[in-house]
């Protein structure tokens, strides 16, 4: 297997822990980004997991050991993929040529959190994506996706690239969303994060009307 040696341009940033869907920071406690753009979508999955209890814990293994890979690779890992399951090996294979495009990395599972917005979360990666300075994203799948399927995905994107603004200063134009799929296909979704704050501001203030009215409740 050929491997790249990656540029490493690393960030430092706070750390915190997230709990129960929320992480403090040290600006207030602030639900994750994946709390509140993913929501209704959350809603549904939970049923969905409760009647497919074998499936869904496939699937969440399959998301943490190729995330697990490929952050080892792009930390540059001597032997990042001794001893790795074939499926895993697979899916990274499949996804690794996409990977490759990656440099200059800024922030590898980085916490990051926005006062305006009132979330955090951790980001995959902060790279240049071909050049560009990108929220890149990993996923693994099933089968291949729409773009109205991952509608949310890029939304959580967008939030992180306006967190890491909000923290560095430094201005992110793009948004990688990198999926790997069990049928061997890949698919690479290249998107800007100011087409999607409109609709990130809705999707917040959904959420907020659902939630906060219900924490009051049970103050």
């Amino acid at each position: 297997m050929n491997t790249k040696v990656f540029t490493h341009k690393l960030v430092n940033l706070e750390q915190s822990e997230r709990i129960d869907g929320f992480y403090q920071t040290p600006e207030g406690r602030f639900p994750s980004v994946t709390t509140v753009v993913g929501w209704k979508k959350n809603q549904f999955f939970a049923e969905w997991r409760k009647n497919n209890p074998k499936e869904a814990v496939r699937t969440r293994n399959r998301g943490t050991k190729l995330h697990s890979l490929i952050e080892s690779y792009l930390l540059n890992t001597p032997e990042f993929n001794k001893d790795k399951d074939p499926y895993t090996l697979d899916l990274f294979n499949q996804i690794q040529e996409n990977i490759d495009k990656i440099d200059n990395i800024r922030s590898i599972e980085g916490f990051l959190w926005s006062k305006p917005l009132r979330m955090a979360g951790r980001s995959d990666c902060i790279a240049e994506y071909e050049g560009v300075l990108s929220v890149i994203d990993f996923k693994g799948s099933t089968k291949p996706k729409r773009k109205e399927d991952i509608h949310s995905y890029f939304l959580q994107a967008t939030a992180y690239a306006v967190m890491w603004e909000e923290r560095t200063g430094e201005k992110i134009p793009q948004i990688v969303i990198l999926i790997s799929c069990d049928d061997g296909t890949t698919q690479v979704f290249v998107e800007q994060p100011r087409h999607y704050k409109k609709d990130l501001a809705i999707a917040i203030k959904e959420w907020r009307d659902e939630y906060e009215p219900k924490q009051c409740e049970q103050a």
